[in-house]
C-alpha cells in the first residue's frame, strides 16, 4: 500500500516553481512566474495522454468524491484540484493505491490553474463541492464563487458542458444563484428555486456524509454551458 506520507514536495519554499511530477502539477501560492511551465494540453503524455474527456473537481479535500468517480469511470480523465498540500498528498495516496492513470491532482489555488493553463473549451464537466463559504462579509473575496470565476469556468467549458456546484451553505446557494442570473453564459438545469435536495447519481464526499449526518441540507445546483 503506498501510504501518503511518502509524497514530498520536489522544490523548497525559496526555489519554488510550477513543476509536473508523478501525477502531482504543483502551483505554489505567492509565485507569478507562470510563464516558465508551459501547458502541453491534456494530451500530453506528462498528462493524460489520450483524448478521453477531462472533468474537473475543484475543492477536492481528500479526495472521496473525485476517487470513486475515476474508478467508477476509467473513460474519463479526472483532475482533483486541492490548495492544501496534505490532502492533495491522500488524493495522490489514491492514485497510486488504485492505480489510477486517469486521475490527476492539482497542489495550487482554483483560480490560477484556471486563468494560467486551462485552454477554452476543453473541459467536458466541472465540479465544486463543499467549498468554504466563508460567511463573513470582510472575507467574500476568498470565496471560489465569485464572478470572474464563474465567466473563467465558461470559456473553459466545451458547448453543452457542466457545471455542478455542491453546498450545504444556504446563503452561498444564494449567491451562486444571483451570479448565475448576471451572467448570462450558463443555463440552469433545475427550475426555480434553481437546486435540488437529493441527486443519487452524483456521487457523495466526505463533507456531504458529515454534514447529513449533523442534519445540514443539501443543495445541489447544475448548469450547461449556452
Amino acid at each position: 500500500m503506498t501510504k501518503s506520507v511518502k509524497l514530498r514536495c520536489p522544490f523548497t519554499w525559496k526555489d519554488r516553481h510550477v513543476a509536473l511530477h508523478d501525477r502531482v502539477w504543483y502551483i505554489p501560492q505567492y509565485y507569478n512566474q507562470f510563464e516558465t511551465f508551459k501547458f502541453e494540453g491534456w494530451e500530453h503524455p506528462n498528462l493524460f495522454g489520450n483524448k478521453k474527456p477531462v472533468k474537473i473537481e475543484y475543492c477536492s479535500g481528500n479526495g472521496a468524491w473525485i476517487g470513486s468517480k475515476a474508478i467508477s469511470d476509467p473513460h474519463t480523465n479526472w483532475v482533483a484540484v486541492e490548495m492544501k498540500f496534505e490532502r492533495a498528498r491522500k488524493i495522490w495516496s489514491k492514485i497510486k493505491r488504485e492505480q489510477l492513470n486517469n486521475l490527476l491532482v492539482v497542489c495550487g489555488e482554483a483560480e490560477t490553474l484556471t486563468e494560467q493553463y486551462i485552454p477554452d473549451d476543453s473541459v467536458s464537466e466541472v465540479s465544486i463541492n463543499f467549498p468554504d463559504p466563508w460567511p463573513k462579509q470582510r472575507h467574500a473575496k476568498n470565496r471560489i464563487i465569485k464572478l470572474p470565476f464563474i465567466k473563467e469556468l465558461h470559456r473553459v467549458l466545451k458547448p453543452g458542458g457542466m457545471f455542478h456546484f455542491v453546498t450545504d451553505d444556504a446563503p452561498y446557494s444564494e449567491i451562486m444563484i444571483e451570479l448565475s442570473k448576471k451572467f448570462d453564459g450558463f443555463e440552469s438545469v433545475h427550475p426555480a428555486p434553481y437546486y435540488v435536495h437529493e441527486n443519487s447519481e452524483y456521487g457523495t464526499s466526505f463533507f456531504e456524509e458529515l454534514w447529513r449526518e449533523r442534519g445540514r441540507v443539501i443543495r445541489y445546483h447544475q448548469y450547461r454551458k449556452i
